[in-house]
């Protein structure tokens, strides 16, 4: 486990600066790499199929898509990408892969977990996999079929550290308020504001603060949710509704709704900063990299490129795939141009912090953590 210093990525070159680094232990996914053998199956066939988020949302969906088509073009094979459009596109998405002779199709996001579950049951002979869901419909505490591999994240122990962080700003800032909401109430966005929660709690512990957390009630399991993933009024509404109460820094938990935080900021003319999700997104959307202190990512590209290329190979492995700090599936972001802005000694506190989780000295929890 180390903390690895780099800066904001400028075009292809990544300069040096500050960032939480994770390492560690366990059975990590394989990064994107060049190094992939040719598909044992000449006729392999990787596909991947969004949720209604779309591939364009900067955050899980589009990781997904660069780790499958990365690795399609290290194995030297096309995968096909489907786009969902709403809820109701799984099901003839999913039927339209298998009808195109797809040998392993991957589901983006919890909402796709009765779909691929219906799918993997009725065709055992394919291969199935499924980010953020254990594809059990009916709560057995195991995939559907065995035909399904699960790529989970816990996403707690990352968000810890960003709520540490967040906290930490916001203290110097004066506000001593951060901010969360949500776009569906599921396990996969609420296991975010946990550990943020968790993370203000430590700061405040450790430096006799009193920094408070709007939008998340982790004892209650309530919050501030938009009931989608789309950036709309109404996200920027629930935005406003937690922006109002004076918070900084501010985490939209959703995909796109990062995109209807940041315009409620602007047309408010508010300083606020705020923290991003799953993917880095400083870097995912420069047009708002001003505005994001750190992110909170989960390596759904690698999972997916390690799922991918292992398939190819014929060993394809259900055993289900838990991303935590110790084997670099979760952790945070380069601090970016906000390093230099940063309260003295916070990223040597994170790196502590970070070593206790992956020791287990410091125990993260959710009731949405992967169990």
């Amino acid at each position: 486990m180390t903390i690895s210093l780099t800066k904001k990525l400028i075009g292809a070159t990544v300069a040096a600066g500050v960032i939480v680094a994770l390492a560690g232990c366990g059975s990590a996914p394989a990064p994107a790499s060049s190094s992939a053998a040719k598909p044992a199956d000449a006729n392999f066939k990787p596909c991947l199929v969004s949720d209604s988020g779309g591939f364009n949302d900067k955050s899980f969906n589009e990781s997904a898509k660069n780790g499958i088509e990365k690795a399609g073009k290290d194995l030297g094979v096309k995968p096909i990408t489907v786009e969902s459009k709403a809820d109701g596109d799984y099901k003839p998405n999913i039927d339209s892969l298998i009808a195109g002779k797809c040998t392993l199709i991957i589901g983006v996001g919890f909402k796709l977990d009765q779909a691929i579950a219906d799918a993997a049951i009725a065709n055992p002979k394919l291969n199935f996999g499924i980010i953020d869901s254990m594809a059990d419909p009916k709560n057995t505490g195991k995939p559907a079929a065995p035909n399904i591999k699960p790529l989970l994240f816990d996403t707690a122990q990352a968000a810890y550290l960003g709520g540490y962080a967040a906290a930490a700003w916001s203290a110097q800032s004066g506000a001593n308020k951060v901010g969360t909401f949500g776009g569906m109430k599921i396990p996969p966005v609420t296991i975010f504001m946990d550990g943020y929660v968790d993370g203000v709690k430590k700061y405040n512990e450790d430096k006799g603060a009193n920094v408070a957390v709007v939008g998340w009630d982790k004892d209650k399991q309530d919050g501030s949710f938009t009931g989608a993933f789309q950036a709309n009024d109404v996200a920027k509404q629930t935005a406003n509704s937690v922006l109002d109460q004076g918070v900084d820094p501010i985490l939209p938990v959703g995909g796109p709704i990062y995109l209807s935080a940041s315009a409620a900021i602007k047309d408010g003319g508010k300083k606020t900063v705020m923290l991003g999700v799953d993917s880095d997104l400083a870097v995912a959307d420069p047009s708002v990299a001003d505005q994001i202190l750190v992110s909170i990512m989960k390596r759904i590209d690698d999972a997916v490129y390690s799922t991918v290329t292992e398939t190819a190979k014929g060993s394809f492995d259900p055993t289900a795939y838990v991303g935590t700090l110790e084997n670099n599936g979760v952790g945070l972001s380069s601090f970016h141009d906000f390093e230099s802005k940063l309260p003295k000694g916070l990223t040597d506190e994170l790196k502590a912090l970070q070593d206790k989780i992956i020791k287990g000295d410091i125990k993260v929890t959710s009731p949405s953590s992967p169990k």
